[in-house]
């Protein structure tokens, strides 16, 4: 059985869907363009929205994505470091394969939330 959203997409608000899309580009923009400040914007907003509501969901997903992308990024320059460090030929291995399937994923999955606030719908 497929658990209830915490909202129902028929009754959402122009105001809560641009504080969900909101949220929810915060998170994509975290994750390639202004990395810090965006994760910021989330966490000061967290407590700025209602529990059950849209803008909620998306902030705690953005949130919840990318400390999930920090961690698989720490993971990896640990990696770099305990493989030969930053002067190693595998250095680039590890960094462009992050880049190109790890962090791609995570791209993807932001973009997808985004579409989905969008629509006032939860992921």
């Amino acid at each position: 059985m497929v658990p209830a959203s915490p909202v129902d997409s028929g009754s959402v608000s122009q105001s809560e869907n641009k504080k969900a899309s909101s949220a929810a580009l915060a998170s994509l923009l975290n994750l390639t363009f202004v990395p810090v400040l965006s994760f910021v914007w989330l966490l000061l907003n967290l407590k700025n929205t209602e529990k059950d509501a849209l803008a909620h969901y998306h902030v705690r997903l953005g949130i919840k994505l990318n400390l999930i992308a920090a961690f698989a990024l720490i993971v990896v320059s640990l990696l770099m470091i305990a493989f030969g460090g930053f002067h190693s030929a595998w250095t680039w291995v590890y960094v462009i394969t992050y880049f190109t399937f790890v962090h791609t994923v995570f791209i993807v999955i932001a973009v997808w939330a985004l579409t989905k606030a969008w629509s006032g719908k939860t992921l």
